[in-house]
């Protein structure tokens, strides 16, 4: 059977290296790659190379390139793939919940305990097809998206192996439906969903700046209406607050403010400019952060 991939990110250039450790490039017809602007190192350039090395096709998605395959699977993908007879997905949650988009930082915003992969097959409902199979990852906080990502790569790599596997043998890949009553959808993100909402709690706050920080661009808010960015925070203990504002700074220790939340308190350990300039130690005490 032949196989074509459609991949990005670290977690489509570890499918790649898996199968052509585990299978070789004989067992790719054609890799389509595509830039995702919202990631600082979206390995585009890494996974063309590594099929430039290995003597696979490569094709840019905007080329619309015909893909020569039985079987296509897709990583990371944002975008419609048509012409392909047999689609699966590599999804990073464990289906049915978080159907949709950003699955992976939308769990750990939310604080969930356990996540994962599943591969699928497409349908016309995204997310919604019968899966092939799932591996179970463990979620401990405080837990950074990078390191939540490092964890979850080995996954993706594995399960693409073993479909590969069954498929270059010839078998039928298991298939079971998804349980429509425990579905739950997670929304696309764009640069407005980076802004920290700090009437939320401290303790969501502080998992959002861990969320949506590198490989992506980086929790922001602003101070005193000057645009600021916030890659590193830690909840303190609440005190009692009569008149609570959310945003503002109540405490300075060490330079680094102590603001209000919704419930809660987040210091700020690291802050700076758009451009990536220090803002710490602050220098206003009288400061006031969001809209």
């Amino acid at each position: 059977m032949s196989l074509a991939l459609f991949l990005m990110t670290e977690k489509g250039q570890a499918v790649l290296e898996g199968i052509l450790a585990s299978a070789g490039p004989d067992a790719i017809s054609m890799v389509v790659g595509g830039r995702d602007p919202n990631v600082r190192n979206d390995r585009y350039e890494d996974i063309r190379t590594a099929c430039q090395q290995a003597g696979i096709a490569f094709a840019d998605r905007a080329s619309e390139p015909v893909i020569p395959a039985d079987y296509a699977l897709a990583v990371s993908w944002r975008w419609m793939i048509h012409g392909v007879r047999n689609l699966i997905t590599l999804h990073d949650s464990l289906l049915p919940k978080y159907r949709g988009f950003a699955p992976l930082p939308n769990a750990l915003i939310a604080g969930e305990r356990e996540t994962g992969v599943s591969a699928l097959f497409a349908s016309d409902n995204y997310d919604a097809g019968d899966i092939i199979c799932q591996r179970r990852l463990e979620i401990e906080y405080p837990i950074k998206i990078q390191e939540a990502i490092r964890r979850i790569v080995p996954l993706y790599a594995g399960i693409a192996s073993e479909i590969c596997s069954s498929l270059a043998a010839g078998g039928e890949l298991p298939r079971r439906k998804q349980d429509e009553s425990q579905a739950t959808y997670s929304l696309w993100r764009d640069d407005l969903d980076y802004e920290i909402d700090w009437r939320w709690d401290a303790a969501r706050i502080g998992r959002f700046i861990h969320a949506v920080g590198s490989p992506y661009l980086g929790a922001r808010t602003f101070l005193n209406q000057d645009p600021v960015t916030i890659p590193e925070a830690m909840v303190e203990p609440d005190v009692r607050i009569e008149n609570r504002a959310a945003g503002k700074v109540i405490f300075v220790r060490d330079g680094q403010p102590v603001v209000v939340c919704g419930s809660g308190l987040l210091r700020i350990t690291h802050m700076t400019t758009r451009g990536g300039r220090s803002l710490l130690p602050l220098k206003k005490f009288r400061s006031r952060f969001g809209r």
